[in-house]
């Protein structure tokens, strides 16, 4: 453990506060559906990695966001498309099928990990609108300012410290433009649009990234589907826009229809805007990532895939052992073969976890390990209205229709103690936390990506269901930021 921490610790009381404080203001928080914001809390206790550490951690996620986007083309150019079109809602389908061959590019993908024994675990890819750059760069950015204010650091030499730390808002905007030109012919946009419901959840977020993105010398700037609007053109009260950040979920527009907006994104690439990144709800279904798994010992599925041997040893060493959850032969994670997976899996439910294959957020994730407890029988008369035992939870979900679940062997993490502030105190709190890498896929080359780390009291992390954000700065400014301390 670096030695700041200790200074951390010790300190937290002075600056907590004015850290939770300055972070809320700068657009740490969620938007409920009034409009109103609640804080995100961000802790005064960081992960502290080494910049080649992190830099590692976004070229292995490079390597499995490329290994996904190619599994999810073998699967729907196949016979077995059904296995992903299945879990799709009825306009994720039809997007689908409309732009799945022509979509090649993803801008931003988000690879979220546990970390065991100091080992990335993958656990599953998001690109459709894989977030939480502009939360991640919130909480380094004021974790650095206020806490090297604290130690009096060189106020002049703070923005070093920001450049040394990344940004992953300017590794979004470079790979925004590169993926633009990719498709216009070398050119750059003069307009960018960053395009989002009305009290999105995570509106405070595109904000800060518009204002970031006016920063390198955009005109960008946040907009809704349903104003959106032209004949030839991308175009929100009257002006126009050659590049469109897209931030939406497919699905919503089923909730809100915006038939214009449909329209727009069911033809890639886009002819009256560029946009990024194209519908891909069917890159991040989990039976994808649970394919992946599975081509590590089925030589012929690798093969169909187009799987590289870099990206099949990059989900040999990263992706725990998960497969489609259904009743049939199988390899389990030991490599003995049974006659039936859910059997299997139902037998030691502290080994397994089962997560619906086209759910987000967490909601329908089910720890074996947590059978009995209060948590466990939340979930599940929330997600079936009546408490099941494992086994009866295993037989639901193997014959669920619609996509289906897949199973996943657990990754054993432990909770971490961490400092949680908030405007008025700093409390402790065991929290587990994970580790997100941001990559891209199709483009030239890779931006600097950074990551994200998220907290929770729950090992089921997610920030709009109340976790935390733990600010990620790197070796070099911890040891500048103790410098500071030692001198004082």
């Amino acid at each position: 453990m670096h030695e700041l921490m200790d200074v951390l610790r010790r300190q937290a009381h002075y600056f907590g506060p004015e850290l939770a404080k300055t972070a809320y203001q700068r657009g740490l928080a969620v938007t409920k559906l009034d409009g109103s914001t609640q804080p995100i809390p961000i802790t005064a206790t960081p992960v502290i990695l080494d910049a080649e550490e992190i830099k590692r951690r976004s070229l292995l996620s490079a390597k499995l966001a490329s290994a996904t986007v190619k599994m999810t083309r073998a699967v729907l150019g196949g016979p077995d498309a059904e296995l992903l079109l299945g879990a799709l809602s009825p306009l994720e389908r039809r997007m689908a099928l409309a732009t799945w061959e022509a979509s090649r590019k993803l801008a931003t993908t988000r690879v979220d990990y546990f970390v065991s024994g100091g080992r990335p675990w993958a656990l599953e890819v998001n690109a459709t609108i894989p977030a939480m750059q502009g939360y991640s760069d919130i909480a380094a950015r004021t974790f650095i300012e206020v806490v090297a204010r604290h130690l009096r650091y060189p106020e002049k030499a703070i923005p070093t410290l920001l450049t040394l730390n990344g940004n992953n808002a300017l590794a979004l905007y470079r790979a925004l433009l590169d993926g633009y030109a990719a498709e216009r012919n070398g050119k750059m946009p003069d307009t960018v649009a960053l395009l989002c419901r009305k009290n999105d959840a995570q509106i405070s977020e595109l904000r800060w990234l518009c204002e970031r993105f006016r920063e390198f010398g955009a005109d960008a700037d946040v907009v809704h589907p349903e104003d959106v609007s032209g004949d030839d053109a991308f175009t929100v009260n009257g002006k126009k826009y050659d590049l469109v950040y897209r931030h939406l979920f497919v699905r919503r527009l089923e909730q809100n229809p915006a038939p214009w907006v449909e329209d727009f994104l069911s033809v890639v690439p886009g002819r009256k805007a560029v946009f990024l990144n194209p519908p891909a709800s069917q890159v991040e279904v989990k039976t994808t990532f649970a394919l992946l798994s599975q081509a590590v010992t089925d030589a012929a599925l690798a093969e169909g895939a187009g799987l590289t041997p870099e990206e099949l040893e990059a989900v040999r060493e990263s992706v725990p052992w998960t497969r489609p959850f259904r009743h049939g032969p199988g390899v389990d994670p030991d490599g003995a073969k049974v006659d039936d997976i859910v059997d299997r899996v139902a037998r030691e439910p502290a080994r397994f976890v089962l997560k619906r294959a086209w759910d987000y957020g967490g909601k329908a994730v089910f720890l074996g390990r947590s059978v009995g407890t209060v948590p466990y029988e939340e979930r599940v008369k929330g997600a079936y209205g009546e408490s099941k035992t494992w086994e009866q939870l295993c037989e639901r979900a193997a014959t669920e229709p619609q996509g289906g679940f897949v199973v996943q062997e657990v990754v054993d993490t432990q909770p971490e103690e961490h400092l949680v502030c908030g405007t008025n105190q700093v409390l402790p709190t065991s929290f587990f936390v994970d580790y997100s890498a941001y990559a891209s896929v199709g483009l030239a080359k890779q931006p600097a990506w950074g990551g994200v780390c998220r907290g929770s009291m729950s090992e089921i992390v997610n920030i709009v269901g109340g976790g935390g954000v733990l600010p990620l700065i790197t070796t070099e400014v911890a040891s500048k930021l103790l410098l500071a301390w030692k001198a004082l």
